[in-house]
């Protein structure tokens, strides 16, 4: 018996307000439960807005999604609480006031519903996430006193905060060295693991978990809005796709 993908886009094309030209176009995909898929591609391929597609913030004018068995135009706001995104870049000013804590129990929103408080499980929770980030004691500091590297773990904390099905992040090794990047990795195999969640990673390259290579059961290589491989780790290191990437950006 067949299993139906978590998430599905059959010849979806999509386009940003104020656009003449989709940013992505023609784009056919299946991914089951739990997986973890990278996607990888130059700057512009389409990668961040292959996330955004999926997750219903940016409009598709052709084709069909579905997430979670449902149809995205249908169900997106239910379908975007079962999902967890980690955008690539946040601009946060030095002098933001807002503390770690707040920034993480954001997280919980979809969860708890609007204008209801946190309850003391919330709370415990946030601790958690903070702690497996590695960012407990800055529990009560503001985000803005951070360092890049810091702000990425506190947002990552903020994307396991809300406990979702699929998690989604853009660019998440960004700011962090080698120690960081791996800590990262181990923190998102535990989590697939706990939920059988399913995982997508936007990055330009393979080079932030080459060292890990082995945890990613499939690879995408996006160029100029379109899917140009999909396969294994073993299947897309081996294709011409990303050997010509990978000169290309030599």
């Amino acid at each position: 018996m067949s299993i139906s993908p978590i998430i599905f886009l059959k010849n979806v094309d999509s386009i940003y307000e104020g656009e003449s030209r989709p940013t992505i176009k023609d784009i056919n995909l299946k991914i089951r439960r739990g997986e973890f898929v990278y996607i990888i591609g130059p700057n512009a391929s389409g990668k961040t807005t292959l996330l955004e597609t999926i997750n219903g913030l940016v409009r598709a004018i052709r084709g069909q999604i579905r997430v979670f068995g449902l149809d995205l135009k249908k169900n997106s706001q239910k379908i975007r609480k079962n999902i967890a995104y980690m955008l690539q870049t946040w601009d946060i000013e030095p002098d933001e006031p807002f503390l770690v804590k707040d920034i993480v129990m954001m997280g919980r929103s979809g969860k708890l519903g609007t204008f209801i408080n946190p309850r003391k499980q919330d709370w415990e929770l946030v601790k958690d996430c903070l702690e497996i980030v590695g960012m407990l004691r800055h529990y009560k500091k503001p985000i803005g006193k951070l360092s890049g590297g810091e702000q990425q773990k506190v947002f990552l904390a903020r994307a396991l905060a809300q406990d979702a099905d699929i998690l989604m992040l853009d660019e998440p090794f960004s700011n962090l060295d080698t120690d960081s990047r791996s800590m990262v990795l181990d923190i998102l195999r535990n989590y697939k693991q706990r939920k059988n969640a399913t995982i997508l990673v936007v990055s330009h390259f393979l080079s932030d978990v080459s060292f890990q290579i082995d945890f990613i059961d499939r690879i995408v290589i996006m160029q100029e809005g379109r899917i140009i491989m999909d396969g294994s780790p073993d299947e897309v290191l081996q294709s011409e796709e990303y050997i010509c990437l990978k000169t290309n950006r030599s």
